[in-house]
């Protein structure tokens, strides 16, 4: 007759399951990039963010990918890149573990600036993918003081340090700089999608005009490697792995619960930057 010793020894331990089964982990990467905090990390991305998510994604046990969820409009070319080259750094240390990047709805600018860390990228056929360029904006007062009779007080040291003031008239060298730096940043942006795509890529320079393409033809011009969603693929590639979210700590108030008129005004800066895509 066995003893409760030997019974008790049978029960599988809590984790058992998990040590033996392959696991997919996922990172959502939704949002406009910022390197502005979110009190309720909701709706951004930036280095902050997002490293907790993917350190845990790359030490799960038995990893067997690394998906990316993808659904942004862009934002900060800076914290793109800290973030790109997070994802390549951890990869780098799990060289036989592959990166799936999937875009949801967008993944435009630096939306796709992110896809192109992945190894892989995939995309719903209704995806806006691309967006391959630089732009910035802004307002001009001058007319609106002239008309309040209100008059513009700038002190500064250094010739320079006034440049795109928008309280003052727009200079010509002011813009001439500007569009310098575009088109360094444009460079930059240009050198990674090729880095990344490499010989994938089967479109010419209209690629880089910052033109944005639904998957069906991105998929034609190399921008991405194939139309599916993290569902049907992973089910594919890896049948016999478990999808696992790896989420993010979260800040303070968000784990309070407060924030809501930080949120509020928040989510109308960045509704401005969806609706360039119709979101």
């Amino acid at each position: 007759m066995p003893t409760v010793s030997d019974l008790t020894s049978r029960i599988p331990m809590i984790g058992d399951r998990g040590d033996r089964t392959d696991v997919v982990a996922v990172v959502k990467l939704h949002g406009v990039i910022t390197p502005t905090p979110s009190p309720l990390a909701r709706g951004t991305i930036n280095l902050a963010a997002v490293e907790s998510a993917l350190t845990r994604a790359f030490d799960h046990d038995r990893l067997k990918a690394v998906a990316l969820l993808i659904n942004s409009p862009g934002g900060a070319p800076t914290q793109s890149g800290l973030v790109a080259e997070r994802i390549r750094q951890l990869a780098e240390k799990k060289k036989d573990v592959p990166v799936l990047a999937f875009c949801e709805d967008v993944a435009a600018s630096g939306g796709y600036w992110l896809a192109c860390a992945a190894d892989e990228i995939y995309a719903h056929r209704t995806s806006l993918v691309g967006s391959i360029g630089v732009v910035s904006g802004g307002f001009g007062f001058t007319g609106l003081l002239d008309r309040f009779g209100i008059e513009r007080r700038l002190h500064t040291a250094g010739t320079n340090k006034s440049r795109l003031d928008p309280f003052s008239p727009e200079k010509p060298e002011d813009v001439e700089w500007l569009e310098k730096m575009h088109a360094q940043l444009h460079e930059e942006f240009v050198n990674w999608v090729k880095e990344r795509r490499g010989d994938r890529l089967t479109g010419d320079d209209d690629l880089f005009t910052g033109d944005v393409w639904l998957g069906t033809k991105a998929k034609e011009l190399g921008l991405i490697d194939g139309l599916g969603n993290l569902r049907e693929i992973v089910a594919e590639r890896f049948p016999d792995a478990e999808i696992k979210m790896a989420e993010p700590k979260k800040p303070l108030l968000a784990r309070l619960g407060v924030g809501a008129p930080a949120a509020m005004v928040e989510a109308l800066s960045h509704k401005v930057i969806w609706s360039r895509y119709g979101l």
